[in-house]
């Protein structure tokens, strides 16, 4: 699989609810900066962070953008997540079902045919501000 088919299908994963489809495509060592939050190495990590999303949150990627080095070992994503914010989640607003839509951008590398690190960035005021309305 090409990188831009490896991001691709991380993101058919995450829109089919499907954690253990998304935890296939990375490295066992792989480095997860969350927005606005810190680093955290390794599956394991992941699979806690995607466990602590999926009680609070319920998202689809639409309008995904792939875009790839020619060597495949770094790409990024551009993509709006519509959501939902389905539990109050730690040092956020109070969750009552707000929908949000707001604009994400994800940063990768890509090592042996596997994603080795994931950054998101999106405009957290303007998410606080979508669930706070």
């Amino acid at each position: 699989m090409s990188s831009i088919e490896i991001i691709q299908s991380y993101y058919a994963a995450f829109n089919a609810g499907n954690p253990t489809g998304m935890l296939d495509l990375l490295n066992e060592d792989v480095i997860h900066d969350a927005n606005e939050g810190g680093s955290k190495t390794g599956k394991d990590a992941f699979a806690q962070f995607l466990a602590r999303m999926n009680a609070h949150y319920r998202e689809q990627v639409e309008e995904l953008v792939v875009m790839a080095t020619e060597d495949g070992t770094r790409a990024a994503a551009e993509f709006y997540i519509n959501g939902s914010y389905l539990k109050t989640d730690d040092g956020l607003p109070e969750a009552t079902g707000q929908n949000y839509r707001i604009r994400v951008g994800a940063f990768f590398d890509l090592r042996e045919g596997k994603i080795s690190r994931v950054t998101n960035y999106y405009n957290l005021q303007k998410w606080i501000e979508a669930v706070s309305l």
